[in-house]
């Protein structure tokens, strides 16, 4: 299978021969979401607890342009930085955490990449210290209140998470001199060099995100919001597509130019008094910006692993090659593993956990 092949050695042998036993196929998009397990019957993560992860070896994986980025000391106003935002919080620190691993293991620079941690915990930092020493990063709380009045009831309670609409808020929260960032989500491990995703070509667009224009874009949204014609008509004259909310790269100066958080919070107040659509956090960004996006190569976001919504039922990569995996929808990896009943997919998923002495008990 040729798209096997494109894996670029990103994963071993043993590995892929895991994903040659299902067949290929695509299937509809589904939302990254923040799942609703509770995690805690599985691992006993706390404030008091900062140990609970081993630390990630030191990623040095290229040559002497590199090694200069060492010497650089402009801290997060730095223009050569790769930006990433990831959230952070207690049920989700496991995915959070492999994230990362992921992202230095394959950079081939990973003294660029400098990570926005949005939390609404304020005593994690001392456990991102023990297991990445070398770091950059920082903490930016993101509180709850902020949002909380705005959120509608959705069809899965983990949709409803304040943290999970963080990422309206990044123009806000980073520093002014940060004016692009790569938002990602916490259940998704990436196998290529992050800094091709950040040179990502926006244009005039202030996102850019892999569009999925074959999806039936009317399901995201309720009877009463297409049959009304002031809702509906936000899409005309725009070709609009889905994309996923999980992996975005963003245009922070544009965003904050025309405060787009103020456009998404307008529609959340109105779902709040109409019901236009069943999600959570996607469909604001859908109605702000799809038909806007500018968009990006599949690769960088093979989302669905985790299932549909509800039963979090295994599923197959998309036909194509692969530079990011990611496990929207209700079955997260770290979860399945645990339990002993994970998808095949899982396994690629396994060898980022930083979670205690995991592989050595699953051996």
């Amino acid at each position: 299978m040729p798209w096997i092949m494109r894996l670029s050695g990103f994963f071993s042998v043993a590995m892929a021969m895991i994903i040659f036993s299902p067949s290929l196929q695509s299937f509809p998009p589904a939302e990254a979401i923040r799942s609703s397990s509770n995690l805690q019957q599985y691992i006993r993560l706390s404030p008091v607890d900062p140990f609970s992860f081993r630390k990630a070896p030191t990623f040095r994986n290229a040559n002497e342009y590199c090694r200069m980025g060492l010497k650089k000391t402009g801290g997060v106003c730095d223009p050569s930085l790769v930006h990433v935002a990831i959230t952070l919080d207690i049920d989700y620190l496991r995915g959070s955490i492999a994230a990362v691993h992921s992202i230095l293991q394959h950079s081939r620079c990973p003294e660029d990449v400098f990570f926005h941690f949005l939390v609404s915990e304020t005593n994690l930092e001392t456990l991102i210290r023990s297991t990445f020493p070398q770091l950059k990063f920082k903490l930016y709380y993101f509180d709850p209140e902020i949002v909380r009045s705005l959120i509608s009831t959705s069809v899965r309670q983990a949709l409803e998470q304040p943290l999970n609409y963080a990422r309206n808020y990044l123009a806000d929260l980073l520093e002014p001199c940060v004016r692009r960032v790569i938002y990602l989500d916490s259940d998704l491990i990436v196998v290529d060099d992050i800094s091709k995703l950040w040179a990502t070509n926006l244009g005039k667009k202030t996102i850019g995100a892999p569009e999925y224009c074959h999806a039936n874009f009317t399901k995201y949204f309720t009877d009463g919001f297409w049959s009304n014609k002031r809702f509906s008509s936000t899409f005309t004259d725009r070709k609009p597509c889905y994309f996923n909310t999980g992996v975005m790269v963003i245009d922070l100066a544009k965003w904050r130019r025309f405060r787009y958080t103020k456009q998404i919070e307008k529609w959340m107040e109105i779902q709040k008094n109409r019901r236009i659509y069943e999600l959570g956090s996607l469909p604001p960004f859908l109605l702000v910006f799809a038909g806007h996006v500018a968009p990006i190569e599949h690769r960088w976001n093979q989302h669905g692993l985790g299932g549909d919504n509800v039963k979090g039922s295994c599923r197959d990569l998309h036909p194509g090659p692969v530079s990011l995996l990611h496990w929207s929808g209700s079955g997260k990896p770290w979860l399945r593993l645990d339990s002993k009943q994970s998808c095949p997919l899982d396994s690629l998923w396994a060898p980022y956990d930083l979670y205690g002495d995991y592989l050595n008990n699953v051996q």
